[in-house]
């Protein structure tokens, strides 16, 4: 099944939020039809693995029902450091199809899971710059029952999971479509999310290294709430530097940066590693995506930490935005959008 040329649609359901991203295709170039968001549930999804299927359905149609959308073909994705691997491995060369035939074998001992519990797909890079006869690609895996956790709740609210993707890819696509291929820059584009972090270097289209965390912005929401006896719904507005009654800025600021080291400290430690022991490529910056962007004070205490600039990902950069679309919220809101935008630009076709 193909998706019309009209519209795409990309749904990412993740720990934090359910976002949507839909976008259309204009006599003039593609528009932005529909972004909106709802909260996931809190712990329907863990780490990527959907733990209550019935709070995720009941979400993911209460954002549908509000913008009017019934049995639409759907882009997905999964992610997760538990349930998904993504990993830049050197092999002997072949051919494609050979590839394609030998790929479990290749595959397997890279693989931290039974080579039959999962779905494997890989892209060829080219030939390796340090071995003869040898040739560089991603190879992906995924477990099955987690992918046939994500169909089947989709299926159940009338959506088509026509692809389901993996997050890196989402964000790398997002990426490249906003500020193009750069031949000539090493980029860490990070994705934060409620309890994961993406961290993905790029250089010229290629994913050079990729690796997943199980940390994100549940960091900050705990500590807000046990420091300040703050709700939920309150600890959330608290990170994103709306007012909450009784609490100052400085206060939310300081535990923030306080709950924040290990995330600081699990970026720095991944791109050391990337520049040890996989490539003497020197990033030149951070790009910055996920619901932790949003957290006031964050991405400029990320650079500090770093030595290094950070820069918010934002995903509509080069797409017309529909009159109908609230701009400040689009503005405030891009990097959240990241990932879903990413899938809205697949096509059930594509590699």
């Amino acid at each position: 099944m193909l998706f019309k040329k009209s519209q795409t649609i990309g749904l990412d359901v993740g720990s934090g939020y359910i976002k949507l991203v839909r976008i259309n295709e204009t006599k003039t170039g593609q528009e932005l039809s529909l972004f909106d968001f709802i909260a996931t549930p809190h712990g329907a999804i863990v780490d990527g693995i959907i733990e209550d299927r019935s709070l995720v359905v009941q979400a993911i149609q209460e954002l549908l029902a509000k913008n009017k959308i019934k049995d639409a073909d759907v882009v997905t994705a999964v992610a997760g450091h538990s349930s998904v691997i993504v990993k830049r491995i050197t092999i002997p060369k072949m051919s494609e199809e050979e590839l394609s035939k030998s790929i479990k074998v290749e595959a397997e001992q890279y693989i931290p899971f039974d080579i039959n519990d999962v779905n494997i797909d890989f892209q060829i890079l080219g030939d390796s710059k340090f071995e003869a006869g040898q040739m560089d690609i991603i190879l992906v895996a995924a477990k099955k029952n987690v992918l046939n956790d994500y169909a089947e709740a989709l299926e159940t609210t009338g959506l088509t999971p026509v692809v389901i993707d993996v997050c890196h890819f989402a964000v790398s696509n997002a990426f490249e479509f906003s500020y193009g291929v750069l031949d000539n820059e090493c980029i860490a584009l990070v994705n934060i999310g409620a309890n994961s972090t993406n961290l993905i270097i790029v250089k010229g289209g290629y994913s050079l290294f990729t690796r997943d965390t199980p940390i994100g912005g549940n960091v900050h929401t705990e500590a807000l709430m046990s420091d300040l006896n703050l709700t939920l719904e309150d600890a959330e507005r608290a990170k994103r530097g709306l007012s909450v009654e009784g609490i100052s800025p400085e206060q939310v600021n300081q535990i923030i940066l306080n709950s924040s080291e290990e995330i600081f400290s699990d970026i720095q430690r991944s791109m050391d590693f990337f520049r040890s022991s996989i490539s003497d490529e020197e990033i030149t910056k951070i790009v910055l995506s996920g619901g932790l962007a949003l957290t006031n004070g964050f991405k400029e205490t990320l650079a500090e930490r770093v030595l290094m600039p950070v820069e918010l990902l934002d995903p509509f950069k080069n797409l017309a935005i529909n009159p109908k679309l609230d701009d400040k919220f689009i503005k405030d809101m891009a990097p959240i959008g990241v990932v879903a935008t990413g899938l809205a630009m697949r096509r059930s076709g594509d590699k």
